[in-house]
C-alpha cells in the first residue's frame, strides 16, 4: 500500500510538471511581439507645403511614402469660405479642394522634389477631375506660400509641357495659399487604416503603386508595392 501511494505521488508530480510545461509552451506561442513605440515628432521643426490632386486619401498616401516627409495631413484648401468640412466641400458649397498639408525636412528633400512627387503621381491635364472623381473639389492645385515656390512651380510646369511629358497641356492651378483646414479624423491615414475598402483597393492603392514603381529612389526605406 505504501509503495502504491509513493508511485501515485510521483505520477502526480510528473503529470503536473508536463502540464505546466505544456501550458508554458502554449503561452509562449500566443505571446505577441512587443509593439515598437515611436517617439512623437515635433512638426514645428519641419517646413510645410500644400497641394491638391484629387482624392486626399490617395495624395496623403503618396507623400507619406516619400523620404524626408514625416507627416501628411488631409484637409481642404483654396475655398471661398472661412471654414470647411467634408459635406460642404463634397457638395461644392465652399469651393475648397481636397488637399494635403505636407511636412518635410528641407535637409532631406527640397520643394522641387515635392513638385516631382506631385506631378508624378497624378494626371494634371484633366480639369476638375482625377481618375473617377469629378468636381472642383478634385482639381489639381499648387498653393504657393512665397515667390520662390510660385516660381519653381511655374517653371516646372513649363518644363513638363515643353518636353511633352503629358499628352495634353497641364491645367494645374498655381494659386496663393490662404488657409488650410484639417479634414475630419476618420479621413486621416484612411488608406493605411482601410486597405480593403473598395475605393482604396480599386483606385488609391493602384495609384500609389504606380508612383512607387516610377520613383523608387524617392521612397522611404521599407516601402514596397501594395498587393
Amino acid at each position: 500500500m505504501k509503495l502504491y501511494s509513493t508511485l501515485l505521488f510521483f505520477a502526480f508530480l510528473f503529470s503536473s510538471y508536463t502540464a505546466c510545461n505544456s501550458q508554458k509552451e502554449i503561452t509562449e506561442k500566443r505571446e505577441l511581439p512587443a509593439v515598437e513605440v515611436k517617439p512623437e515628432v515635433n512638426l514645428d521643426d519641419y517646413e510645410r507645403a500644400y497641394f491638391a490632386s484629387g482624392c486626399f486619401w490617395c495624395v496623403e498616401a503618396v507623400f507619406e511614402s516619400v523620404r524626408g516627409v514625416p507627416e501628411v495631413i488631409s484637409g481642404y484648401a483654396g475655398g471661398t469660405k472661412q471654414d470647411a468640412n467634408y459635406s460642404a466641400v463634397s457638395n461644392g458649397i465652399t469651393d475648397h479642394a481636397e488637399a494635403v498639408e505636407v511636412y518635410y525636412d528641407p535637409e532631406m528633400i527640397d520643394y522641387s522634389t515635392l513638385l516631382q512627387v506631385f506631378f508624378g503621381s497624378q494626371d494634371p491635364t484633366t480639369l476638375n477631375r482625377q481618375g473617377p472623381d469629378r468636381g472642383r473639389q478634385y482639381r489639381s492645385s499648387i498653393f504657393y506660400q512665397n515667390k520662390i515656390e510660385k516660381q519653381l512651380a511655374e517653371e516646372y510646369i513649363k518644363e513638363l509641357d515643353s518636353q511633352k511629358v503629358f499628352a495634353k497641356p497641364i491645367v494645374t492651378e498655381v494659386v496663393p495659399f490662404e488657409a488650410f483646414y484639417a479634414a475630419e479624423d476618420y479621413h486621416q491615414d484612411y488608406e493605411k487604416k482601410n486597405p480593403n475598402q473598395p475605393y482604396v483597393r480599386s483606385v488609391s492603392i493602384p495609384r500609389l503603386n504606380k508612383f512607387k514603381a516610377k520613383f523608387p529612389e524617392l521612397l522611404k526605406e521599407g516601402q514596397h508595392l501594395h498587393e
